[in-house]
């Protein structure tokens, strides 16, 4: 699995913000057909006190949730922490680790936002616009936007909303537990991202895909 469109990885925050808000033109909200056979989830951490980006990714078949394969890579970190720019920061070793598969998963669910990102273009988006591939954001914390707080039953969301737009979804993925917060990536709608993260998420407040993914980046 490999990326259809390349941009340099070696910018400043400033040109990287550039680039955010020239290819957030690129991401297509709207609701597109899919057929789930495989979804897969995508988890960073960092070694070596940051020096080295380690990327994992389970492909799980659906709507069983089995794993089916994984792949780890590692590569130099080249990019800052920098808020709102996470995706300089991981998205090579990603991608690195994504080219590996041979099972093309029909979603990817990003351990992050998508939409719901004060430019619009998060780790979801652009992972999805480089790849012109179906992409969920689902994050575990909230990093702009506004809402209401759901309902204490598992499905139930409210909109997360920027002014007057709605940016994402804060969803209850389990009864009794702190909700997610839900953001179109690439290809697909909101209430399908919603749909297919509930989907993927049978027992525990995280998906399935992120649990496999980070369990992997454990062991690697």
């Amino acid at each position: 699995m490999r990326a259809v469109l390349e941009h340099p990885w070696n910018l400043t925050p400033a040109e990287a913000i550039a680039l955010q808000q020239r290819l957030r033109q690129a991401v297509d909200r709207r609701e597109h057909p899919i057929q789930l056979r495989h979804v897969a989830g995508i988890d960073v951490g960092f070694e070596d006190a940051g020096k080295t980006t380690r990327a994992a990714v389970a492909v799980l078949d659906f709507p069983d949730l089995r794993l089916v394969e994984q792949a780890v890579a590692r590569r130099p970190t080249s990019f800052p922490y920098v808020p709102g720019l996470l995706s300089f920061r991981e998205l090579p070793a990603v991608l690195q680790a994504l080219a590996q598969l041979k099972c093309v998963p029909d979603v990817i669910l990003c351990d992050g936002q998508g939409l719901a990102h004060p430019r619009r273009f998060g780790i979801a988006c652009h992972l999805g616009v480089l790849l012109d591939h179906p992409t969920i954001g689902v994050g575990k914390t909230r990093l702009c936007g506004q809402a209401v707080e759901p309902a204490n039953e598992k499905g139930a969301w409210t909109p997360l909303m920027d002014g007057a737009e709605v940016i994402g979804a804060v969803l209850r993925s389990r009864v009794g537990v702190k909700p997610v917060y839900v953001s179109v990536g690439h290809k697909l709608s909101l209430a399908q991202a919603i749909a297919i993260t509930l989907a993927c998420t049978p027992r525990y407040r995280l998906p399935e895909t992120t649990r496999q993914a980070h369990r992997l980046a454990s062991l690697a």
